[in-house]
């Protein structure tokens, strides 16, 4: 499943909405990393419509023609598999774990919520994201690297790091850790 299907999918979990809701739900998500454009929009629509997923119905409001689009049991079952099995990319990306994030409180089960945030919890806990590598390809790190903005980009990502380690030892049950 695709990341705007993802989003199509989960935010048609809370209630039915227009095109145009969807993309700015979307773009709000998303904030300023990505845009959406209904050509991004309507065709991932039609898929998940043609697929069964969702429904659509054409209402008239103020004189203007608007495609609401409303989840389909099959398409919410889909949403709770793809983020119940959310694992790889999908949760080493941040902008797809964030969407992950975002909708599983859908899936019914808290054992396979948790299950999705403890393979979050395993990735971020081993302590092995660099950013920067020496030229036989070992890691270096902040003590090694004298750029100011490159010190930087380490430091934000290190405590944006350990504050969703944090958290996810909470949520995780693993204060005590």
């Amino acid at each position: 499943m695709s990341l705007i299907e993802m989003m199509i999918l989960g935010f048609l979990s809370e209630r039915t909405m227009c095109g145009y809701e969807l993309r700015k739900k979307m773009e709000q998500l998303q904030g300023d990393m990505r845009r959406f454009s209904d050509g991004a929009i309507y065709p991932a629509t039609a898929r998940l419509v043609r697929d069964g997923l969702i429904s659509e119905r054409t209402d008239v409001r103020d004189g203007r023609q608007r495609h609401l689009f409303t989840l389909e049991p099959e398409g919410r079952k889909r949403l709770v598999e793809a983020l119940k099995d959310a694992d790889g990319f999908t949760i080493t990306d941040f902008n797809r774990w964030r969407v992950v994030l975002t909708f599983l409180s859908v899936v019914p089960d808290g054992a396979d919520r948790e299950a999705v945030l403890r393979r979050r919890y395993d990735l971020l806990s081993r302590g092995d994201t660099h950013f920067f590598y020496c030229d036989a390809g070992h890691p270096l790190t902040i003590d090694h690297i004298d750029d100011p903005y490159r010190r930087g980009l380490i430091s934000v990502h290190d405590a944006q790091v350990e504050a969703e380690l944090s958290w996810l030892r909470s949520m995780l049950g693993l204060d005590a850790e």
